[in-house]
């Protein structure tokens, strides 16, 4: 038995000593800088919160994010790598005014929550060595607990969105007709109960956004980057009525986003426009991401197309965020492979 357990702890310290594949390299990377980014916008939230519930959900957040990022800290350290730049304190001003209510601190915590179990998921089906396997496994079920505590704060305030109920079938149904498929011309099917979850979830998403990058846009320094958020609340609201317009059509109801949840902050320092380009920028990423899965459950091709047309239209958007990052020196390259072709011309000789 002792044999046995003494040949585990070699293999587990010498699963350690193996160096990071490109997947975990990625993972740790990204997790440094999603977490440097919540690190200063949960920092101010928890300055601005006046409710003591949400305050302590912001507070739990705030906790695990920094938990999460000594341990990744740890891990570039061992690894003998660079820290990344990511976001620091310098772009950020807690000193400053409010300019999100609390109500919108808490539905900004519910999204943190469900977003950080679906990167850790990702992360840990993506990890073969055995400590990060573990940390990736432990981020997951912190993501939970904190989700699951923002959800039951925001069902007891009364702010919660849910998806609407849909009639519980008296009998199994078998597909018979092609238009089950079809949704431009003629009959179109009812929506299918992931359908429903697909466009609800990313009405919901979109009107969050509108109203960050809302505030974004009061806060914001350089006029350029203050234009960029403010075409962004358009495409967000747009999008948004595209798809509340399904739901509507089929006699769904629909979230109802609220410019309520700004304030009428205009001073500018809060957030640095470095921080606000690369938040905004890391949201649209998701939301292509969510499009793309709502793709891939829909079956009506009216509603796959609407989702392919976003799609594109956010996606030039994020390039020109990109742009404004580029432009400014903001944009952090992430772990790439060497270029070879590179090598051989700086080499020089004959």
């Amino acid at each position: 038995m002792v044999t046995n357990l003494n040949q585990v702890e070699e293999t587990i310290i010498m699963e350690q000593k193996k160096p990071l594949t490109a997947s975990e390299l990625g993972g740790i990377w990204g997790k440094y800088q999603n977490d440097s980014l919540s690190l200063a916008v949960l920092s101010y939230f928890n300055q601005k919160a006046e409710d003591p519930e949400i305050k302590e959900v912001i507070s739990d957040g705030l906790q695990l994010t920094k938990k999460h990022f000594n341990s990744v800290k740890t891990f570039f350290h061992e690894e003998k790598r660079p820290l990344p730049i990511g976001i620091t304190k310098e772009d950020v001003d807690i000193t400053k005014g409010r300019l999100y209510t609390d109500i919108f601190m808490l539905q900004y915590c519910l999204q943190l929550g469900m977003l950080g179990m679906r990167a850790a998921t990702i992360a840990v089906s993506m990890t073969t060595r055995e400590d990060l396997y573990d940390f990736f496994t432990r981020v997951l079920n912190d993501y939970s607990q904190f989700h699951q505590k923002a959800l039951v704060v925001t069902k007891a305030k009364g702010v919660l969105l849910e998806s609407p109920t849909i009639p519980a079938p008296k009998e199994i149904d078998i597909v018979k007709k092609q238009n089950f498929l079809t949704g431009w011309f003629g009959e179109k099917r009812p929506l299918l109960s992931i359908e429903i979850s697909h466009l609800f979830g990313n009405i919901q998403r979109n009107s969050l956004g509108a109203a960050t990058l809302l505030g974004f846009s009061q806060v914001a320094e350089r006029k350029e980057v203050r234009d960029y958020f403010l075409r962004g609340v358009e495409i967000a609201k747009k999008h948004v009525e595209i798809f509340s317009e399904v739901l509507e059509s089929n006699d769904i109801p629909v979230p109802m986003g609220s410019d309520a949840l700004v304030t009428d902050l205009t001073e500018t320092g809060v957030f640095s426009d470095k921080l606000m380009l690369l938040h905004t920028t890391g949201m649209i990423t998701l939301g292509i991401g969510f499009y793309g899965l709502s793709i891939s459950t829909n079956t009506r091709r009216d509603i796959a197309s609407h989702y392919v047309r976003l799609s594109g239209e956010v996606g030039l958007y994020s390039e020109d965020g990109e742009n404004l990052l580029i432009k400014h020196e903001w944009l952090e390259e992430p772990p790439r492979m060497v270029d070879r072709g590179e090598l051989i011309k700086t080499k020089g000789g004959k």
